[in-house]
């Protein structure tokens, strides 16, 4: 009988190469891969607590209980939300929140325009910050339709996207009076984004929800144990190759 090019013509190819079968290497690989977590601490209430902060800044400049000669402390006011937020948004990636964290760094975007312009005072700054602001309303909206599992957050969402919009309004077409309505929602955003960031950091703190924020699915991270949070883990951005 026979020689074969991989050995004697016959005998299992398994047996004289037992490392040959790909399915029995993949169950190798699987029994010596480990997957090691490092909890963070939620980001979240420190974002939502700038978003909060700087929104009533703007609104007072915006509404004018602020006078106009005050363009360039607003800017240097709003300016620190730019760096806080992206270090926030950075922390969301590496809490595996991908919503929170394009949140973030794209409200840390809209702070550093409108510190700029608020202070070097180019000119048509209204009309391209209007304009800016109501492409932002839109992809703001796109956001809430991802945020759903967590209504605290929706909730942010919900009413900074027509802040945005009445604002961008107001810039475009020189309307002081529409101006002052994006004020008021930019007042009313502030309140949301702080009861937010204040019950997140009391669920944070205590480890279970005390204020409601309305978690639902893959959301209640606080009451579901640790074989769900983990489950599909690594089939996740971060832990698979390709995003």
């Amino acid at each position: 009988m026979a020689d074969t090019p991989h050995g004697p013509a016959g005998e299992d190819p398994e047996k004289l190469f037992p490392n040959s079968n790909p399915a029995r290497h993949e169950d190798d690989l699987r029994s010596m891969v480990r997957i090691n977590l490092r909890p963070l601490a939620t980001p979240m209430p420190v974002g939502l607590f700038t978003v909060a902060i700087d929104s009533v800044v703007v609104s007072s400049y915006q509404y004018g209980i602020l006078p106009q000669s005050a363009q360039t402390a607003v800017a240097l006011v709003v300016f620190p939300a730019f760096v806080i937020q992206v270090i926030v948004g950075i922390f969301a990636l590496l809490c595996r929140d991908a919503t929170a964290a394009t949140l973030m760094m794209s409200f840390a975007a809209s702070w550093l325009i409108e510190a700029g312009i608020f202070f070097f005072q180019p000119a048509q700054t209204r009309e391209v910050l209007g304009i800016f602001l109501i492409t932002f309303a839109v992809f703001v909206l796109l956001i809430l339709l991802t945020a759903a599992a967590k209504r605290a957050l929706a909730a942010v969402l919900l009413v900074a996207a027509p802040r945005f919009l009445v604002s961008g309004i107001a810039g475009v077409t020189g309307n002081d009076t529409i101006g002052k309505v994006g004020a008021v929602l930019g007042f009313l955003l502030a309140g949301v984004a702080m009861y937010t960031a204040w019950a997140l950091l009391f669920e944070e703190t205590r480890g279970r929800a005390v204020l409601p924020v309305g978690r639902i699915g893959p959301a209640r991270a606080t009451s579901s144990d640790l074989a769900g949070q983990l489950r599909d883990i690594e089939r996740q951005a971060g832990v698979r190759r390709t995003l």
